[in-house]
């Protein structure tokens, strides 16, 4: 039951955004082993002239930035698991806007269950009590 929220620097685009939930949905299924289909993704564009990286804005050229976040169940992957899917994902994400800052930056968020959750439960009530 993750939950990403992806920003993009530049102009928005719908066929970006879809691409990406599309690649995002996959590697988080395939690298962390969560269920696509409770997985939501959400994507923003930034335009370059409020995107900053050492003090000056992404308008004057150059490659893209994202900021990609992940909120996970606390434990339920590795730190190996971890590190391979952010490299995954900053290839990815390379490849789909032809080329990123280095400053780019991908947020695993290990959230406790008793504090997570979906549907108006959380994630600990749902592994006590399965369904």
């Amino acid at each position: 039951m993750p939950y990403l929220h992806i920003q993009i620097s530049g102009a928005a685009d719908d066929a970006l955004a879809a691409n990406v939930a599309r690649q995002a949905t996959e590697l988080t299924a395939r690298l962390l082993g969560k269920d696509p289909s409770l997985t939501a993704v959400v994507v923003d564009f930034i335009a370059p002239g409020r995107w900053f990286i050492g003090g000056r804005p992404l308008s004057g050229g150059g490659p893209r930035s994202y900021h990609w976040m992940v909120s996970i169940t606390d434990e339920t992957n590795t730190k190996r698991e971890k590190a391979v899917y952010l490299e995954a994902v900053h290839r990815a994400m390379d490849e789909l806007l032809g080329g990123v800052a280095e400053h780019s930056y991908v947020h695993v968020a290990d959230l406790r269950a008793s504090a997570y959750g979906f549907g108006g439960l959380t994630q600990e009530h749902r592994y006590q009590h399965p369904a």
